[in-house]
């Protein structure tokens, strides 16, 4: 037991000083480097400390959104300005609604005029960061008295994983990495650190590892094939656009983006989907070590029917809920089936979730024959 936890401390070493060695090498700034646009702004939390004037009204076409200008009086909380009282005009509209009373919390950028002196630009939004912050204590809370310490362990697995994404992934695709590769590396490498950090060096874990990398690979082959038949690639998101305009001077591979974001989005699901089935497998054989390998594949399959349906569901109601608003407007506006049906957005949508769900699918006999044969190799040995 105390040589496995020294294992286990030992690998989670290596893989946080792997992490910590790729993130500064890929996140170093290069010598030419200039300051973006976005990074020259200057923006502050700011305090509503008085509503000097206010016109704005209800609108009824909006539901009751309040429409029209206030002019309002507020403190910078953060930044090198922290204190400075200044005064500005919050347009308030349909879809930029910031309606602000004293007291409320806002983001403000800020900017220096002709003279020099500070002014607010706009309020941008509200501070929602305390809130947010809130919300994640409270689903750590949750999850560490729900799980005890696997739930402890799930929260710095999944604290792994989106440093990950953030820190190395993400450079990764800028510095003109293919999307895919980068995105299964990743998704591997993560996935053994989350499931180490649950099981650590078991049986379990290994089979679980090999399922869920094996079901992101078939999630990914699956949907390259589709793009190549419909076609359809990263150049058809919403975001392609606005990428090709602001990264147009780094080796950014924008064609396999949907790809990248369809096994992203498939492998929590696959984690789960691997690791319900290979634990509930080693229950079976903790109890009758004498089953049969045959028995043990039959058992993950019966298993895995269960998870099948109910993860796929997971998947695709995911992908429904995000284009819920645009499922709407077909309704609204009366589009032919041949329109909605052959639109990138849909065809994306549903490509998403029936590619995770080919995922789960390979996952899950792939699970079931590796338990079988795993969880049996040192009984045949002997």
């Amino acid at each position: 037991m105390k040589k496995n936890l020294k294992v286990r401390i030992l690998t989670a070493v290596l893989m946080l000083l792997i992490f910590i060695g790729a993130a500064v090498i890929l996140n170093r700034p290069s010598p030419d480097e200039v300051l973006s646009s976005a990074q020259k702004r200057m923006f502050a939390v700011a305090k509503v400390t008085e509503v000097l004037s206010d016109n704005a009204a209800p609108d009824t076409w909006t539901e009751g959104r309040r429409i029209g200008a206030q002019e309002l009086e507020v403190r910078i909380l953060t930044g090198k300005h922290k204190g400075a009282v200044l005064e500005t005009v919050n347009y308030v509209n349909a879809y930029y609604n910031v309606d602000a009373k004293i007291g409320t919390r806002v983001i403000v950028r800020l900017d220096y005029d002709d003279a020099g002196d500070l002014y607010v630009v706009s309020i941008t939004n509200y501070d929602r960061s305390s809130v947010l912050i809130m919300a994640l204590i409270v689903f750590a809370v949750f999850m560490m008295l729900a799980g005890g310490k696997q739930g402890v362990r799930a929260l710095f697995g999944l604290l792994f994983t989106l440093l990950n994404l953030w820190f190395i992934l993400i450079p990764l695709v800028l510095k003109g990495v293919s999307p895919v590769i980068a995105t299964i590396l990743i998704s591997a490498f993560t996935s053994a650190g989350a499931l180490l950090m649950l099981t650590g060096y078991t049986k379990k874990t290994l089979c679980a590892f090999l399922g869920c990398v094996g079901g992101v690979i078939a999630a990914g082959f699956f949907a390259w094939v589709i793009t190549i038949l419909t076609p359809i690639s990263g150049f058809n998101m919403s975001e392609a656009e606005e990428l090709v305009v602001r990264a147009s001077d780094l080796p950014l591979k924008i064609s396999g983006l949907l790809i990248s974001g369809i096994l992203l989005s498939a492998l929590g699901a696959l984690m789960d989907t691997s690791m319900s089935i290979v634990s509930a497998l080693h229950e079976v054989y903790e109890q009758n070590p004498s089953i049969s390998r045959k028995q043990i594949f039959r058992s993950g399959m019966n298993i895995g029917r269960d998870t099948m349906g109910t993860m796929a569901n997971t998947l695709i109601l995911a992908f429904v809920g995000s284009a819920f608003n645009l499922l709407i407007l077909f309704q609204v506006y009366k589009y032919p089936m041949i329109q909605i049906l052959n639109s990138d957005m849909i065809v994306i949508e549903i490509l998403q979730g029936v590619a995770g769900s080919i995922g789960i699918i390979a996952t899950t006999p792939l699970v079931a024959a590796l338990s079988a044969v795993i969880f049996q190799f040192k009984k045949k040995k002997k």
